[in-house]
C-alpha cells in the first residue's frame, strides 16, 4: 500500500491506498475541477454545501458505472450461455 499526504481543495489529507501515484493525482485533479465548477455555478454556497454536492455527484457517477458494469456482465453471461449451448 502507498501513503499519500495531499493538499485537497485547502485540506491536508494523508491516506493509505494501493493505488499508484498518477490516479491518487487525477482523482485530486479532478475533484478539484469539479469543486470549481459547482462552486462557480453555485453563487454563495459554502464549502460545505459545495463538497455535499461534489460527492452526490461522483456517488451518482460511481453508481451509474456499476449499473452500466452489471448490464455488460449480464449480457456477457447470456452469450456465453448462449456459445455453450451451441457447442
Amino acid at each position: 500500500m502507498h501513503s499519500f499526504q495531499l493538499n485537497v481543495l485547502g485540506m491536508d489529507i494523508s491516506f493509505r491506498t494501493n493505488a499508484d501515484s498518477a490516479r491518487v493525482e487525477r482523482a485530486q485533479a479532478f475533484v478539484e475541477k469539479q469543486y470549481e465548477r459547482l462552486k462557480n455555478q453555485g453563487g454563495q454556497f459554502g464549502r460545505e454545501k459545495l463538497l455535499t454536492l461534489l460527492v452526490l455527484g461522483v456517488a451518482d457517477d460511481l453508481l451509474q458505472t456499476q449499473q452500466q458494469l452489471d448490464g455488460v456482465e449480464t449480457r456477457l453471461a447470456n452469450l456465453l450461455e448462449l456459445i455453450e449451448k451451441t457447442d
